[in-house]
């Protein structure tokens, strides 16, 4: 059984720095899986932050675009996010996603099947 469990979270100031990890167990392949970051704030859907297909191909949604990186550790079983220059608009509850198959471009919610719990990003002004 696939288990994702987001870490990393806390309360930053704007221009601050957080990297979120994602460990993803249970048989997952990384090499046969599209994994990605997504986050969410009270009253608003889902939306994609960062994902990477299974060939390691990075897309990243334009707000995000040149101040995150996502990257994976396939040693480790670990999906990250490391966030620079911190805005207030990032403040969120932070989601990893994992799914099997070789599709590009997974960035529709609704084409993950493995959620974790989240982790809540505050970031202060």
């Amino acid at each position: 059984q696939v288990h994702v469990e987001e870490s990393g979270g806390g309360v930053a100031q704007a221009g601050d720095s957080l990297r979120l990890s994602c460990s993803i167990t249970g048989g997952i392949k990384f090499d046969r899986s599209a994994m990605g970051w997504f986050r969410q704030t009270p009253g608003k859907d889902r939306e994609y932050v960062a994902v990477m297909s299974w060939i390691g191909r990075r897309y990243y949604t334009g707000s995000v675009e040149g101040r995150f990186t996502i990257s994976r550790d396939k040693q480790t079983n670990t999906l990250y996010l490391e966030m620079n220059s911190l805005k207030p608009e990032d403040t969120a509850v932070y989601y990893c996603a994992a799914d099997p198959g070789r599709l590009e471009r997974k960035i529709g919610v609704g084409q993950y099947a493995y959620w974790g719990q989240g982790t809540q990003v505050t970031v202060s002004s």
